[in-house]
């Protein structure tokens, strides 16, 4: 019939997949889109403000329960519920408690943005993925992490969207290190080790294409230290972004309390003691307090 287009259960215009979720667009026309998403259980998910005060989204949740704050107070959303987003001022993240799927209609084109970002992100990490085995989900752990000691912090909406998206990203780099390296599972020499120091510098190579700006110098910093023993430029306290300095924290736990080649991975208590060791020197005392309170509000600790 004419100006009636009927879609069977599996069909869609187009699709992408990442590690965390799942999105279909489903139907499109000259001022509306309406797409369907799934994200994976334990993944967070956000509702950022649009540049466009005139947007309006509508989520209508199908299956699965969520958990995010709002104002300050905690939420959950199962079936049934929906949010209205319009001129949303500041982001608000959520937490899928199960594999979450819900329906979204919007008046901005932004499918093939997002999808363009995800493909993006998910060529490079899976590259890097296929050299070093013990990397699966880091950086989108750390990327979660980074955002709760964010938010704990209470960062502003920019600084947010900007660290989730240099976590994601911090990583990449380590495309062009070799896989003997990154597999090793004695100490690495001097020369190794300087290969892999490279890495920051890499990664902001691979993405100044999509990103520039701070996006690109929270990357390139993530491994320097207040005391200026890190690297790649070795620099001090308060010439390090305090973007970087969260992601230092989150990253070094992460790498912790996950296997490697050369060992088993530490408890998430012993890992937090030992950043808290290096707290004041190494990591950002706000910083390490921060993710302390978040690891005990989610039992991790």
């Amino acid at each position: 019939m004419e100006g009636l287009q009927i879609g069977k259960k599996d069909q869609f215009i187009e699709k992408v997949l990442l590690n965390s979720t799942e999105l279909r667009l489903l139907g499109s026309t000259s001022g509306l889109e309406i797409m369907h998403q799934t994200i994976y259980k334990n993944r967070m998910f956000y509702l950022y403000p649009s540049d466009n005060p005139d947007v309006t989204e509508f989520i209508y949740f199908i299956s699965g329960k969520v958990t995010g704050e709002i104002n300050k107070e905690k939420v959950e959303l199962v079936p049934g519920d929906y949010c209205l987003v319009n001129g949303l001022k500041d982001p608000v993240h959520f937490t899928a408690l199960t594999d979450v799927t819900y329906l979204i209609v919007t008046t901005e084109h932004s499918f093939s943005h997002i999808s363009n970002e995800i493909l993006t992100l998910k060529g490079f990490v899976n590259q890097v993925e296929k050299k070093d085995r013990y990397t699966f989900l880091h950086s989108e752990r750390v990327a979660e992490y980074s955002i709760m000691i964010a938010k704990k912090l209470r960062l502003s909406p920019e600084q947010l969207k900007s660290l989730y998206l240099a976590a994601g990203y911090h990583d990449v780099g380590k495309i062009n290190v070799p896989e003997e390296i990154l597999n090793k599972p004695g100490s690495l020499t001097d020369e190794e080790f300087d290969i892999i120091k490279k890495h920051p510098v890499d990664s902001v190579k691979m993405i100044q294409h999509i990103y520039s700006g701070k996006i690109l110098k929270i990357i390139e910093q993530h491994h320097e230290r207040l005391n200026g023993s890190g690297y790649p430029y070795g620099l001090k306290e308060d010439e390090i972004l305090f973007e970087s300095k969260i992601i230092a924290v989150a990253d070094t736990f992460d790498a912790m309390t996950e296997d490697r080649a050369y060992r088993k991975a530490f408890s998430a208590q012993y890992a937090l003691e030992e950043i808290k060791r290096l707290s004041g020197t190494h990591y950002d005392e706000k910083v390490v307090a921060a993710f302390e309170a978040v690891l005990m509000e989610e039992g991790k600790i």
